[in-house]
């Protein structure tokens, strides 16, 4: 029998965002996914107390943090990951076509400290790449369309997706943001759909869908396959892309993609502080005609 991980998910109302502890129960070595700062956008006050739960969580498991894994660099929460990398010495890690979405947004916030080179990050995961969880084995797949730098992570019999998979009843992420790809999206679902059947997957986000009053975070490849809304089994390409495109184009700027996007293409630190010490996030204004 294929040893499972131990998966505990932390759910930030707030943002909608799932965080996940994930961990080999022999060893007690664990990895950290998407973790969330809690960031309130009216005051500009950050504190960690989502981390902090993550961090009691696995101290009191005895579960020593090895890595801290990016989905990719989310628009709509800033991450935890600085802060839990200064707490265990973890190292932080996310694909490695970040380095694309660094070169797309660094003259939005005219960002001239990012070399755009991913530097920011201790570890640029390539596409089929395996690392060691304990006794158990990592494996990296790029999912790309959401962002170009979406992973999602597999470990033992669970997939990690990020924003790629919603529940079955909610659908699939948007592919509107620069560089996303509908197309993309649906060869990369595509994809982890081709896992076992039995494969649980694991979504970062859950908005509840019509009919469904509980936020729910798990489901599996036959699921998926069987019922998602927009991506079930006999959908095409061109089906997917044609409502994927139309959805988007009623969908609203997340209210935290301005300083989300900025701090996380820097692997979730804040830009350099400025002469008073201060640090600053920037908001473009353009004036519309």
């Amino acid at each position: 029998m294929i040893a499972r991980p131990e998966i505990r998910a932390f759910f930030d109302e707030p943002t909608n965002t799932v965080s996940y502890l994930v961990a080999d129960p022999a060893t007690g070595q664990g990895a950290i996914i998407d973790p969330v700062l809690d960031y309130d956008h009216r005051s500009g006050v950050a504190t960690t107390a989502s981390a902090d739960a993550m961090l009691a969580a696995a101290k009191a498991a005895d579960i020593s943090i090895a890595w801290v894994l990016e989905t990719h660099a989310h628009a709509d929460h800033l991450s935890g990951a600085p802060y839990i990398k200064i707490k265990t010495g973890a190292k932080v890690g996310i694909g490695e076509r970040i380095r694309e979405v660094q070169k797309i947004f660094r003259p939005v916030f005219n960002a001239t400290d990012l070399k755009c080179d991913g530097s920011e990050f201790d570890h640029l995961f390539k596409d089929g790449e395996r690392l060691p969880l304990g006794q158990l084995e990592l494996e990296v797949i790029a999912t790309p369309g959401h962002t170009p730098a979406c992973v999602s992570y597999k470990v033992a019999d669970s997939v990690f997706v990020g924003d790629t998979l919603f529940m079955p009843d909610y659908g699939t992420a948007r592919a509107d943001f620069p560089g996303g790809s509908a197309r993309d999206l649906y060869r990369s679902i595509k994809r982890l759909l081709s896992l076992p059947p039995e494969t649980r997957v694991f979504v970062c986000h859950d908005y509840t869908a019509p009919g469904r009053d509980r936020y729910a975070w798990e489901t599996t490849v036959a699921d998926e396959r069987g019922s998602n809304v927009h991506v079930k089994d006999g959908v095409s390409e061109d089906q997917f892309v044609t409502v994927r495109e139309a959805r988007d184009r009623t969908l609203a700027t997340p209210q935290l993609l301005m300083p989300s996007i900025q701090v996380n293409i820097r692997a979730g630190k804040l830009p350099p502080a400025d002469s008073n010490g201060v640090h600053y996030l920037k908001i473009p204004v353009r004036l519309s005609a």
